[in-house]
């Protein structure tokens, strides 16, 4: 590589960062916000709407009931009506039912927008995933997939604290304080969902913000390595790319990350809440395990990238993660369940970037669209069954300890998947592909 090339690509890619990522960012953070504020409001909502812990498992799970069917057509459609226009509707149908979470009234009225919340929503990860592969060479995805995924321990950083805080408006003009969170969280949704029509560029092609140098760069590049993809694994449709034996262990691995986000997400500060805290404190002490999460993502992210490893980064993110699991479940109501907590948020935000590098290994064109897709979609089953195990664990034995018991083994297992079943092979540029072990 040449000095004014080296230049270029810096340049380029660095133009386009700064172009794309805190968009794809914002969006992703705001999506997470309204998803799981639920797990806030419910440190007052369950007792003003008179719903039980099985009811409210309930209503963490038939989000995913509208989530998980349009997931797949929603990326196929995205590949062919272009990012800005789908992705634009989805921000914008999301944040009006998230705001319509006020308004519910007892249980139908919570399961159904729940479950229209999911149908809103659905597609928009896996989305912004297939988006930044269009921008993005392999050797920046990790670092690019944390950018996105940094949304994950942000939204609780920034979420449970905020939302806690607007729980505290109780009584003004006479509405209940769970019920002004959901209507100020959803409101911001809607407002970047129109500035995502105007802003968000579909391809390098379109991008006049770009030099022609710098769009003939990013183009030659992209599709090079498309090529070369494509004759290593042999370019596949739709179908075989859902069928593909990789795609369906990493679909086993992601479930597992499903189940442990989500139940995290819902149930957390009710974990919390047994130390005997106040639920401003309960938001704020949140907060602290995914400030870490957040280091260890980061930090994590740029070394898989120098190093070029990311399996073995990989596997030893989730063995991190899953022993923190086992160890909110031993340790229970003890403070000391802080430190396991956070070894959660660091393993799963490390952990996240580094897998989503492996899918565009072997994956191009419109497989890699409806594979993501699904992938995504194992992690949604999970976030109905990780919630509703630690929920039904809670009610049977008043202990929050057998269902995290649960999602640390689905944890271990995943581990144990990268490990034995996915092995990394080189390519001739030294980017590492993945296989399964015949």
């Amino acid at each position: 590589m040449t000095p004014e090339s080296d230049h270029l690509e810096k340049e380029t890619i660095s133009k386009v960062a700064w172009r794309l990522l805190p968009l794809v960012f914002l969006l992703y953070l705001l999506s997470l916000i309204d998803r799981a504020n639920l797990g806030i409001g419910a440190l007052t909502m369950n007792r003003d709407l008179g719903l039980s812990v099985a009811t409210y498992s309930l209503g963490v799970a038939v989000f995913f009931f509208g989530y998980i069917p349009f997931e797949i057509p929603s990326n196929v459609i995205l590949e062919r009506v272009g990012a800005r226009l789908w992705i634009g509707r989805i921000a914008i149908t999301w944040g009006l039912v998230a705001s319509a979470m006020a308004l519910v009234d007892g249980e139908r009225s919570f399961l159904a927008v729940r479950f229209l919340l999911g149908v809103a929503e659905a597609g928009l990860f896996p989305g912004m995933l297939l988006y930044l592969t269009y921008w993005f060479p392999n050797a920046y995805r990790a670092r690019v997939n944390a950018a996105l995924v940094l949304a994950l321990p942000a939204a609780n950083v920034i979420g449970a604290p905020l939302g806690s805080s607007l729980l505290e408006l109780h009584g003004f003009l006479g509405l209940a304080g769970w019920r002004w969170m959901f209507v100020l969280e959803g409101i911001p949704s809607v407002i970047l969902g129109f500035v995502v029509l105007r802003r968000l560029t579909d391809r390098p092609a379109k991008a006049d913000w770009l030099s022609p140098a710098q769009r003939a760069w990013l183009e030659t590049t992209l599709a090079n390595e498309r090529a070369l993809v494509e004759s290593a694994h042999s370019p596949m449709g739709l179908w075989r790319g859902l069928t593909d034996p990789r795609v369906l262990a990493l679909c086993v691995v992601y479930f597992a990350f499903g189940s442990t986000s989500y139940g995290m997400s819902y149930f957390l500060p009710q974990f919390i809440k047994v130390w005997g805290m106040s639920n401003l404190a309960t938001g704020w002490t949140v907060a602290v395990p995914e400030g870490l999460g957040i280091i260890g993502l980061l930090v994590w992210s740029y070394w898989s990238d120098r190093v070029g490893n990311r399996r073995f980064s990989l596997i030893i993110a989730l063995l991190i993660a899953g022993f923190g699991l086992w160890g909110m479940g031993y340790y229970g109501s003890s403070p000391w369940s802080l430190i396991a907590v956070s070894m959660v948020s660091i393993g799963y935000g490390a952990a996240r970037p580094m897998f989503w590098t492996l899918p565009p290994a072997f994956l191009s064109r419109s497989a890699m669209a409806g594979a993501i897709a699904l992938i995504s979609c194992f992690a949604n089953f999970g976030g109905i069954v990780g919630p509703v195990a630690i929920g039904w664990a809670k009610t049977a034995t008043n202990s929050f300890a057998g269902g995290l018991y649960f999602i640390a083994a689905a944890t271990f297992l995943a581990a144990a998947i990268i490990a034995f079943v996915i092995k990394p092979a080189l390519s001739d540029t030294g980017a590492m592909r993945t296989a399964v072990v015949r």
